[in-house]
C-alpha cells in the first residue's frame, strides 16, 4: 500500500512537471475557503455536539482532516496576508511596531496595507494561466493601491474591511462592498445587515462563487477562487431560511449557511465534471472569539481563543478534498499553516516560489497523498512584533505570554472566557526566554499542566527547540511595519466608483497619529 501510494505520488509530480510546458494538461483548479473566526470546534467531525455541518463534515470523510493545522496570527489581517504571502506577517509588514507584541489590523482608519514588494499567490498564478477571483473579505487595505486587482487578482466581489457599523457617514463613514474596481454600493445602506441579524450577503457570496467556477470551467481555464465570507465575524448575519434554524443561536445559523455553500461549490464541481481536477482547502483565519460569552464560536478542547497565541487562538479546522488525486477517509497530523497553501497551490500549478526572499510556507502536497509527517516542522505564534511561541512536534514551548492588560480585563474584555491556568494565562507580558513553559499537546492540548524545567523530558527537549528559535531569530529580516500609522482622512469616503452612485463623501483633512492597539 505503502509504494503504490508513493508511485502515485511520483506520478502526481511528474505530470505536474508536464504539465507545466504542455499545453494539452488541464492545470488543477485551486479553491481555498477561508472562514472569519471560525473556532477548531465548530465542524461535526471536530467534536461540535450539534452537528449542524453535514457538508464538512462529509468533505473531511471524501478528504483529509488536518487537526493540526493552524493560522499564522491570532487575527485576520495578518493571516490573511500570511495565507497570501506565504509569510510571516512580521516578514511581510502587516504588524506593529508601535508597542511590544500587540496585534494590530487594518480597520479603516490605518493608513497601510500590503506592499507592492510583496508578491501574492495570484500574481504568480496569473503567469501560469490562471483566472483569480476574491469573494468575501480583503483586509490587506483599502486604499486605491492596496485593492486586490492592484495585487495579481482578475475579480472582486466584497468589501476591503469588516462589515462593522452602521456608521453616520460623517465621522465614520460606512464600508464599502466592491465590484471589481469599484464601489458597488455600502454595508446598511444597498447591502443590508439588519439589527436582527438577517442579510443576504452570504447568498451572494455563494453565487458569485458558483457563477465564476460555472464561468471557468465552461472556458476550460484553470481558476483561483478565494472564498472568504465574513458572516462568522461579529455582527453575525445570516439569510432569511437559515436564521433560527440551529440549536446554537445566530452563530449556529451562520455555520450552518456556510455549510451549505460548501456544500454548493462541492457539488458544482462534481456537477460541471472538474472535481476530479479541482483542490480545495477549507479552514478559518484565527480562532473564535472567547470575549462575547453568547452567540460566537468553539475552539474545542483548547485554552483561550482570538487575539491570544494559546492553541484556541490559532488552531484552526482544516480540510483538503481533491477526489482521485487524496485518499478519502485521512486524518493527517502533519503540523500545518495557512502560509503552506502559498506553497502547496504553486506546486499544484507547476510556479516554483519566489527564490528572492524567505517563505514560511511549505508544500504539503506529499503529506495529503502519501500521509507522510514531517516531524521536524515548526510552527511559530506571533503576536505583532514578538515571536510568542514554537511548536515542533508534539511539543509547544512558550517563550512569552500575555492574554491582556489587567485593565482592559477588569473592563470585561475576556479572551478565554473564565479559564485560568495560573502563571501561564498572565495579564503582564511575561518574558520565559530563558526558561520557556513547556507543554506536551498530546497529552495535554488545553496548556494546562507545564512540564517542570529540572525535569528529564524538558531537558531533553529544549535543547532543540531552542536552536530551532535561534536559527530563525538570527535569520529573521522583519518588514516595513504597516499598521503603525492612523488618519482619519484614509476612511472609506470617496472609494473609486463613488462618483457613479452619487455616493461621494467629503474627505476631511489630514491628522496622521500613532494607531493605539490594546492588545
Amino acid at each position: 500500500m505503502a509504494r503504490s501510494l508513493a508511485i502515485k505520488c511520483i506520478f502526481l509530480a511528474f505530470l505536474l512537471l508536464f504539465c507545466s510546458t504542455h499545453s494539452i494538461c488541464a492545470k488543477p483548479n485551486i479553491i481555498i475557503m477561508m472562514m472569519d473566526d471560525m473556532g477548531w470546534g465548530d465542524l461535526g467531525v471536530l467534536g461540535q455536539p450539534a452537528k449542524e455541518t453535514p457538508n464538512l463534515d462529509q468533505m473531511a470523510a471524501e478528504g483529509v482532516l488536518m487537526p493540526d493545522f493552524y493560522s499564522a496570527n491570532p487575527l485576520c489581517s495578518p493571516a490573511r496576508a500570511a495565507l497570501l504571502t506565504g509569510r510571516l506577517p512580521i516578514r511581510n509588514g502587516i504588524y506593529t511596531t508601535n508597542e511590544h507584541a500587540r496585534n494590530a489590523y487594518i480597520p479603516q482608519f490605518v493608513v497601510g496595507g500590503i506592499q507592492d514588494n510583496e508578491i501574492l499567490l495570484p500574481e504568480l498564478l496569473k503567469t501560469a494561466g490562471y483566472k483569480s477571483k476574491i469573494i468575501g473579505k480583503w483586509h490587506l487595505g483599502h486604499q486605491p493601491q492596496y485593492l486586490p486587482l492592484q495585487h495579481g487578482f482578475d475579480e472582486f466581489f466584497g468589501s476591503p474591511n469588516c462589515h462593522f457599523g452602521p456608521y453616520n457617514d460623517k465621522g465614520t463613514p460606512n464600508i464599502p462592498v466592491y465590484r471589481d474596481g469599484e464601489m458597488a454600493g455600502r454595508y446598511y445602506e444597498d447591502f443590508i445587515i439588519t439589527p436582527t441579524g438577517e442579510s443576504n450577503l452570504t447568498q451572494l457570496y455563494i453565487q458569485e462563487a458558483l457563477d465564476f467556477i460555472t464561468t471557468q470551467a465552461q472556458a476550460t481555464r484553470p481558476f483561483f477562487l478565494y472564498w472568504v465570507p465574513d458572516s462568522a465575524h461579529r455582527p453575525h448575519y445570516a439569510s432569511k431560511q437559515f436564521l433560527g434554524t440551529s440549536q446554537r443561536g445566530l452563530y449556529g445559523d451562520v455555520v450552518r449557511e456556510l455549510d451549505h455553500g460548501v456544500g454548493r461549490i462541492l457539488s458544482l464541481l462534481r456537477n460541471l465534471g472538474v472535481d476530479k481536477n479541482s483542490f480545495v482547502f477549507f479552514t478559518s483565519d484565527n480562532g473564535a472569539p472567547l470575549n462575547p460569552r453568547t452567540d460566537c464560536g468553539s475552539n474545542g478542547p483548547f485554552l483561550c481563543g482570538k487575539e491570544t497565541t494559546f492553541e484556541g487562538g490559532m488552531r484552526e479546522p482544516a480540510i483538503a478534498w481533491w477526489p482521485g488525486t487524496i485518499k478519502p477517509g485521512q486524518i493527517s497530523h502533519q503540523l500545518g499553516s495557512i502560509m503552506d497553501l502559498f506553497t502547496t497551490a504553486l506546486n499544484i500549478a507547476g510556479i516554483k516560489p519566489p527564490s528572492d526572499r524567505i517563505i514560511d510556507g511549505t508544500d504539503l502536497l506529499p503529506n495529503l497523498i502519501n500521509g507522510t509527517v514531517n516531524i521536524n516542522k515548526p510552527i511559530f505564534y506571533y503576536r505583532g512584533n514578538e515571536m510568542m511561541a514554537i511548536r515542533i512536534g508534539l511539543y509547544k514551548a512558550h517563550y512569552w505570554t500575555w492574554t491582556n492588560s489587567i485593565k482592559e480585563f477588569d473592563k470585561g474584555v475576556d479572551f478565554c472566557r473564565g479559564e485560568n491556568v495560573v502563571g501561564v494565562m498572565t495579564h503582564e507580558q511575561m518574558n520565559h526566554t530563558d526558561s520557556p513553559l513547556l507543554f506536551h499537546l498530546g497529552r495535554d492540548p488545553g496548556e494546562k499542566y507545564l512540564i517542570g524545567n529540572t525535569t528529564e523530558e524538558y531537558k531533553g527537549v529544549m535543547p532543540g527547540i531552542m536552536a530551532v528559535v535561534s536559527d530563525h531569530k538570527k535569520k529573521l529580516i522583519p518588514g516595513e511595519p504597516q499598521l503603525n500609522m492612523c488618519d482619519g482622512s484614509v476612511q472609506n469616503w470617496a472609494p473609486p466608483g463613488c462618483e457613479k452612485l452619487g455616493d461621494c463623501l467629503p474627505v476631511p483633512p489630514s491628522h496622521p497619529h500613532k494607531c493605539v492597539w490594546n492588545h
